[in-house]
């Protein structure tokens, strides 16, 4: 049986729980065995893994693929990144006690926040958003933890706020479960501004009942995560993931509800051709080209 490895996030995060959806496919459909491998700086550690092959593909924030592209800080060379697949477009959003005074992400200002582990997207993700709203890190308190601790470290009373990842998760979904939480809004031009000048997020709408505690509509940020390879990855390997993807968008979104949508993301293909999904003028990886134009997406 062939075997593969694809590079996630930490444990019950985003990337990690589709990568163990997208592997359960594999396996049945295809005969393909996965190992699951988690991540703690996600983006940055897959990209650099697929570089040293240590890994086939890599489960990356589509802000991040252009710079491991390029060789832009924190990657010290050109890595010879290609494009497989989008995965999820989800928002991105901060969460605080319901009996807390926050309201809105500028009432973070003098507070003690969690953003993910140092060195991570996430923490990339802050710094990026801040720097629009003109926050600077010596306006909060940063607390490096993972989304596990930081949501203990919410609960005990150790932090204000969490910054978390695209929902659902199995993190997110036990710290709703054990103590009232809400979402923090953004001033409507605060939203436009950042969406205005940074041009890998996308507006997102989490509704009422999104999960526990989220009583109405909050609009907030959302960036397109995406799958990646190694140029040398074997095209056939390649083709065969995506084409695994491709014929199952509805089986996956009934499996991990963070693909829902996931086809609104393929479809520009249709008329814009490889370009609407080469983030970061990252070129798609020739499996994945063969893979889209047997379903359809390139003529």
């Amino acid at each position: 049986m062939t075997r593969i490895r694809i590079g996630t996030s930490e444990q019950g995060g985003t990337f990690w729980t589709e990568g163990q959806a997208i592997a359960t496919l594999l396996e049945r459909d295809r005969g393909i065995a996965s190992d699951i491998l988690d991540a703690g700086q996600a983006s940055i550690e897959n990209a650099r893994r697929l570089d040293a092959g240590l890994i086939e593909f890599g489960f990356m924030a589509s802000n991040w693929i252009g710079r491991a592209y390029r060789g832009d800080a924190p990657f010290e060379e050109a890595i010879n990144i290609r494009m497989v697949a989008p995965a999820n477009s989800g928002a991105m959003f901060f969460i605080a006690r319901a009996d807390s005074e926050l309201r809105n992400v500028r009432d973070l200002v003098g507070k003690r926040v969690s953003i993910g582990p140092e060195g991570s997207g996430m923490v990339q993700h802050i710094h990026t958003m801040f720097d629009v709203l003109g926050i600077s890190f010596d306006d909060f308190t940063p607390a490096y933890l993972s989304f596990e601790d930081g949501g203990k470290a919410l609960e005990a009373g150790e932090v204000d706020a969490q910054w978390q990842c695209p929902y659902p998760n199995v993190v997110m979904h036990d710290i709703s479960e054990r103590m009232h939480v809400r979402v923090l809004d953004y001033d409507h031009a605060d939203l436009a501004s950042i969406l205005d000048n940074v041009d890998f997020y996308r507006p997102a709408t989490m509704p009422a009942g999104f999960f526990r505690g989220i009583e109405r509509n909050t609009e907030q940020l959302a960036v397109v995560n995406i799958i990646a390879a190694h140029e040398r990855t074997d095209p056939e390997i390649v083709r065969q993931l995506v084409a695994t993807m491709l014929n199952n968008l509805d089986e996956l979104a009934e499996i991990n509800p963070l693909f829902v949508g996931l086809d609104r993301i393929f479809e520009p293909m249709k008329t814009a051709g490889a370009a609407a999904i080469e983030f970061g003028d990252v070129p798609l990886h020739p499996g994945a080209v063969s893979a889209c134009r047997d379903a359809g997406y390139l003529s």
